[in-house]
């Protein structure tokens, strides 16, 4: 059985910084493109960063560009997002997945599996 997990989410201030976390039981987070992806109240689920596999290229959306970082833990099986200089508008529940992306499609939901997602983790931007 696949396992995704994220961690990290909470109430952090306006400009201020959190680390997520993505770890997995089941298989190896390093043989796929891992995605992070977010749903704010009332909104669709939005694609805002991405890792392929192997030589570990990155991608990022434009609301998130500059301010986010990700990149592959592989001691300990786990893919980090760092959130950097929050906004009102970041908060949401962010969610990891696995896929088989190859390019900047890695931001597109259809490109992960069924049952390669994690459960989400709740960030709150607010003063």
């Amino acid at each position: 059985q696949v396992q995704f997990v994220e961690s990290g989410g909470g109430l952090v201030n306006p400009g201020g910084s959190l680390r997520l976390s993505c770890s997995a039981s089941g298989l190896t987070l390093d043989n796929y493109a891992i995605g992070w992806f977010r749903q704010a109240p009332g909104k669709g689920r939005e694609g805002i960063s991405c890792i392929l596999k192997g030589g570990g290229r990155t991608y990022y959306a434009d609301s998130v560009a500059g301010r986010f970082t990700i990149s592959r833990d592989n001691d300990n099986n786990a893919v980090t997002l760092q959130m950097e200089n929050l906004r009102d508008q970041d908060t949401a529940v962010y969610y990891c997945a696995a896929g088989w992306a190859t390019t900047d499609n890695c931001l597109v939901e259809r490109y992960y599996g069924r049952n390669y997602w994690g459960k989400g983790t709740l960030v709150t931007v607010s003063s």
